[in-house]
């Protein structure tokens, strides 16, 4: 207990922190580019962050473009953002907030790219509403994304994989759609540009085959 509040205490301190403490809050809607980012590159948003290791790789990869990591989970907040401090990347930023009020943070069109890196695949039938490819969830980053902006998706669980793909399949509004249900064998390997995650390394030293999606709306 003493660690985590000692790392709440630090991530209240970062500048690369958007989180309750932080006077900007409830302000940055709309204002991530002017306010924070003070350009105006386009935005990705990987949602379901964890470490941020996908924001961090991508950040780094692309330092003309902005990426912002969004969890709930301050210890996974202060791996991030800590991470980001250490290796300079002022393009690199963290949202501590539930991905159900993404809305609140981000007005329409305000993201270019959406990633969704190895979420909780929510297996209990009850919890299908919370499943981050779930329509409710669908229709919110439609509306916050660019238009021709792309959704990816990676995550070593099978059913939620199936899942997604079965609710895109159930949609009209849906371009541009290509899959793999093993990335490291795929030629859609170079759009995950070998970016692993925590749990990736995990899943796949188990000998889990990592599947991957990306799509857009028409």
């Amino acid at each position: 207990m003493k660690r985590k509040l000692e790392r709440f205490k630090v991530i209240e301190s970062q500048p690369n922190v958007v989180e309750p403490t932080k006077d900007f809050y409830h302000s940055i809607k709309g204002n991530w580019n002017k306010e924070f980012f003070k350009n105006d590159n386009p935005i990705t948003v990987e949602l379901a962050c964890g470490r941020g290791e996908y924001t961090i790789g991508l950040a780094k990869l692309f330092p003309e473009k902005n990426y912002i990591g969004i969890d709930i989970k301050g210890e996974r907040i202060w791996k991030g953002s800590t991470t980001a401090t250490e290796n300079g990347l002022t393009n690199a930023a963290f949202l501590r907030t539930m991905i159900l009020l993404v809305e609140n943070f981000f007005v329409e069109g305000e993201i270019s790219e959406i990633w969704i890196t190895f979420p909780d695949p929510r297996p209990r039938v009850r919890d299908i509403k919370r499943r981050l490819t779930s329509p409710r969830f669908l229709s919110i980053y439609k509306r916050l994304l660019k238009p021709e902006g792309y959704i990816r998706l990676k995550t070593d669980n099978t059913g939620f994989y199936e899942f997604t793909l079965e609710e895109l399949a159930q949609r009209d509004d849906i371009t541009d759609l290509k899959f793999t249900d093993d990335v490291y064998n795929s030629d859609l390997r170079p759009e995950c540009f070998d970016i692993k995650t925590k749990y990736e390394q995990l899943f796949a030293s188990k000998g889990e085959r990592i599947k991957y999606l990306r799509f857009r709306f028409k």
